[in-house]
């Protein structure tokens, strides 16, 4: 039932060149694992191992996109999408991570984007979202400095083949995510549970992306480069208020936001003595030259958004990490994930990032916010969701921030990684069995939000 507060045609209005989309990503979707030549994931190695994805799903076939990107290329125009934000699977382009090149890969790239272009869909792939070649991990992963050297050559090397059409780019997705839950805690691929000595694993993504974009430049020189962050308002629970519970907040705001964040936009790493880095080069990792390689101007920031974080002082100092994450006090809605519903935390987000950069802070993209709710397609909490969050940053862009566009995620329900197919985050409902593809109300509530927001912006 739409309210007052979802109706789209009562929303607050964004500017009238506002580009609104949806994301996905290759690994989610795709299917055809083993495919015209592609090489095996880390994520293809990972969902064999008993245990480490819920039921034993895999991405194997997924949405199966890989052969149903016509279907859902209708969709999207169906939607009225401006963008659409997909990664590229790196072990499809360059089976090893580096080397040969594997051309039906790239081919498959070139008729996506084409069928976005001639829907009138602007394409906006990222580079890295998560599915690492097996063979690259196989020699350290993303602990390896080489690693981020092959991120540039694979950059290049789809810049080179899709660069005449494609112009906005994004290097990396969520590498905070991607080193705690892959490389610290060993909740997702490969799978490693190294806690803080996966820091490296920061600097040397953040060197890949200076590195990239580097390459995209090259190749593309009129490209629009951006990163997309994870990025998280840190909260205290309103019973923590002691000198240590901030302290607390503060080590988890520069491990989650600031470790990502600050050396793009300001060209140095925050203070992490918290997590005993009381030296700049990190014990050798960092060397001369790379913050200026991390730092070069971005064209853009992506934001991730899903929910605060709720921080307290440790209850055992020992343990090895300076913070508790834990849950708010007050009673807010849970998605189906069970995070809290928090839209005002993406204006605080947003508001907070001008506030700490200000004239460094290059235009914002929202580049995934979303939520997972039950399957069926009667899914009026998610148009709440959508609602609720889309005017947080119409309040964020009335209150100065320079938000140039929203992309959902995500256009279908996919392989949630360690949850497999168990939470449904799509504006279009998929039939794992079958590949039946199901439009949701929330499907219909975006189409007719964006139909809105353009009347409303040429009249």
């Amino acid at each position: 039932m739409t309210t007052s507060a979802t109706d789209p045609t009562r929303l607050p209005p964004l500017p009238a060149d506002f580009v609104w989309g949806a994301s996905t990503a290759a690994y989610q979707i795709e299917g055809a694992a083993d495919e015209d030549g592609k090489g095996p994931s880390i994520w293809d190695t990972f969902v064999r191992r008993p245990g480490a994805v819920r039921d034993g799903h895999t991405g194997d076939v997924a949405c199966d996109h890989y052969h149903r990107f016509d279907e859902d290329v209708a969709l999207m125009r169906r939607l009225g999408l401006d963008a659409y934000r997909f990664s590229v699977s790196w072990p499809r382009v360059l089976p090893a991570g580096a080397g040969k090149v594997e051309p039906r890969g790239l081919d498959f790239y070139d008729r996506l984007v084409d069928a976005l272009l001639d829907a009138g869909i602007e394409p906006t792939p990222t580079l890295f979202h998560w599915d690492l070649p097996q063979a690259l991990e196989d020699e350290g992963g993303w602990l390896n400095r080489g690693t981020a050297h092959r991120f540039a050559e694979y950059a290049a090397v789809t810049a080179d083949r899709l660069g005449d059409r494609v112009k906005r780019w994004i290097t990396l997705n969520e590498p905070f995510v991607h080193m705690s839950f892959g490389y610290g805690f060993g909740v997702h691929a490969p799978g490693r549970a190294l806690l803080l000595d996966a820091l490296p694993v920061a600097h040397h993504q953040l060197l890949g992306h200076g590195l990239a974009t580097a390459a995209l430049r090259a190749a593309v020189p009129d490209a629009s480069v951006l990163i997309a962050n994870n990025c998280t308002p840190v909260r205290l629970r309103t019973d923590a208020r002691s000198d240590a519970d901030a302290a607390a907040a503060s080590a988890y705001d520069a491990l989650h936001n600031r470790l990502f964040n600050d050396p793009v936009l300001l060209g140095s790493y925050p203070d992490l003595s918290a997590y005993g880095v009381t030296e700049p080069s990190w014990g050798g990792v960092v060397r001369d030259g790379d913050l200026a390689t991390i730092a070069a101007p971005l064209d853009g920031l992506g934001v991730n958004y899903y929910n605060p974080s709720w921080v307290t002082a440790p209850a055992d100092p020992a343990a090895g990490l300076p913070f508790d994450l834990t849950e708010p006090q007050e009673t807010y809605g849970r998605t189906a994930f069970g995070w809290p519903v928090v839209p005002d935390g993406l204006t605080e987000l947003l508001t907070g990032l001008e506030a700490r950069y200000g004239g460094v802070l290059p235009p914002v993209w929202i580049t995934e916010n979303g939520c997972s709710q039950p399957a069926g397609t009667d899914d009026r909490e998610r148009v709440d969701y959508l609602a609720g969050h889309i005017t947080a940053v119409a309040d964020a862009v009335a209150r100065g921030v320079d938000v140039r566009g929203y992309f959902t995620w995500s256009l279908l329900d996919n392989f949630e990684w360690a949850e497999g197919y168990h939470q449904r985050f799509g504006l279009v409902e998929v039939d794992f069995a079958t590949g039946r593809r199901t439009p949701r109300a929330s499907f219909a509530w975006y189409r007719d939000l964006i139909a809105s927001q353009r009347t409303r912006s040429s009249s």
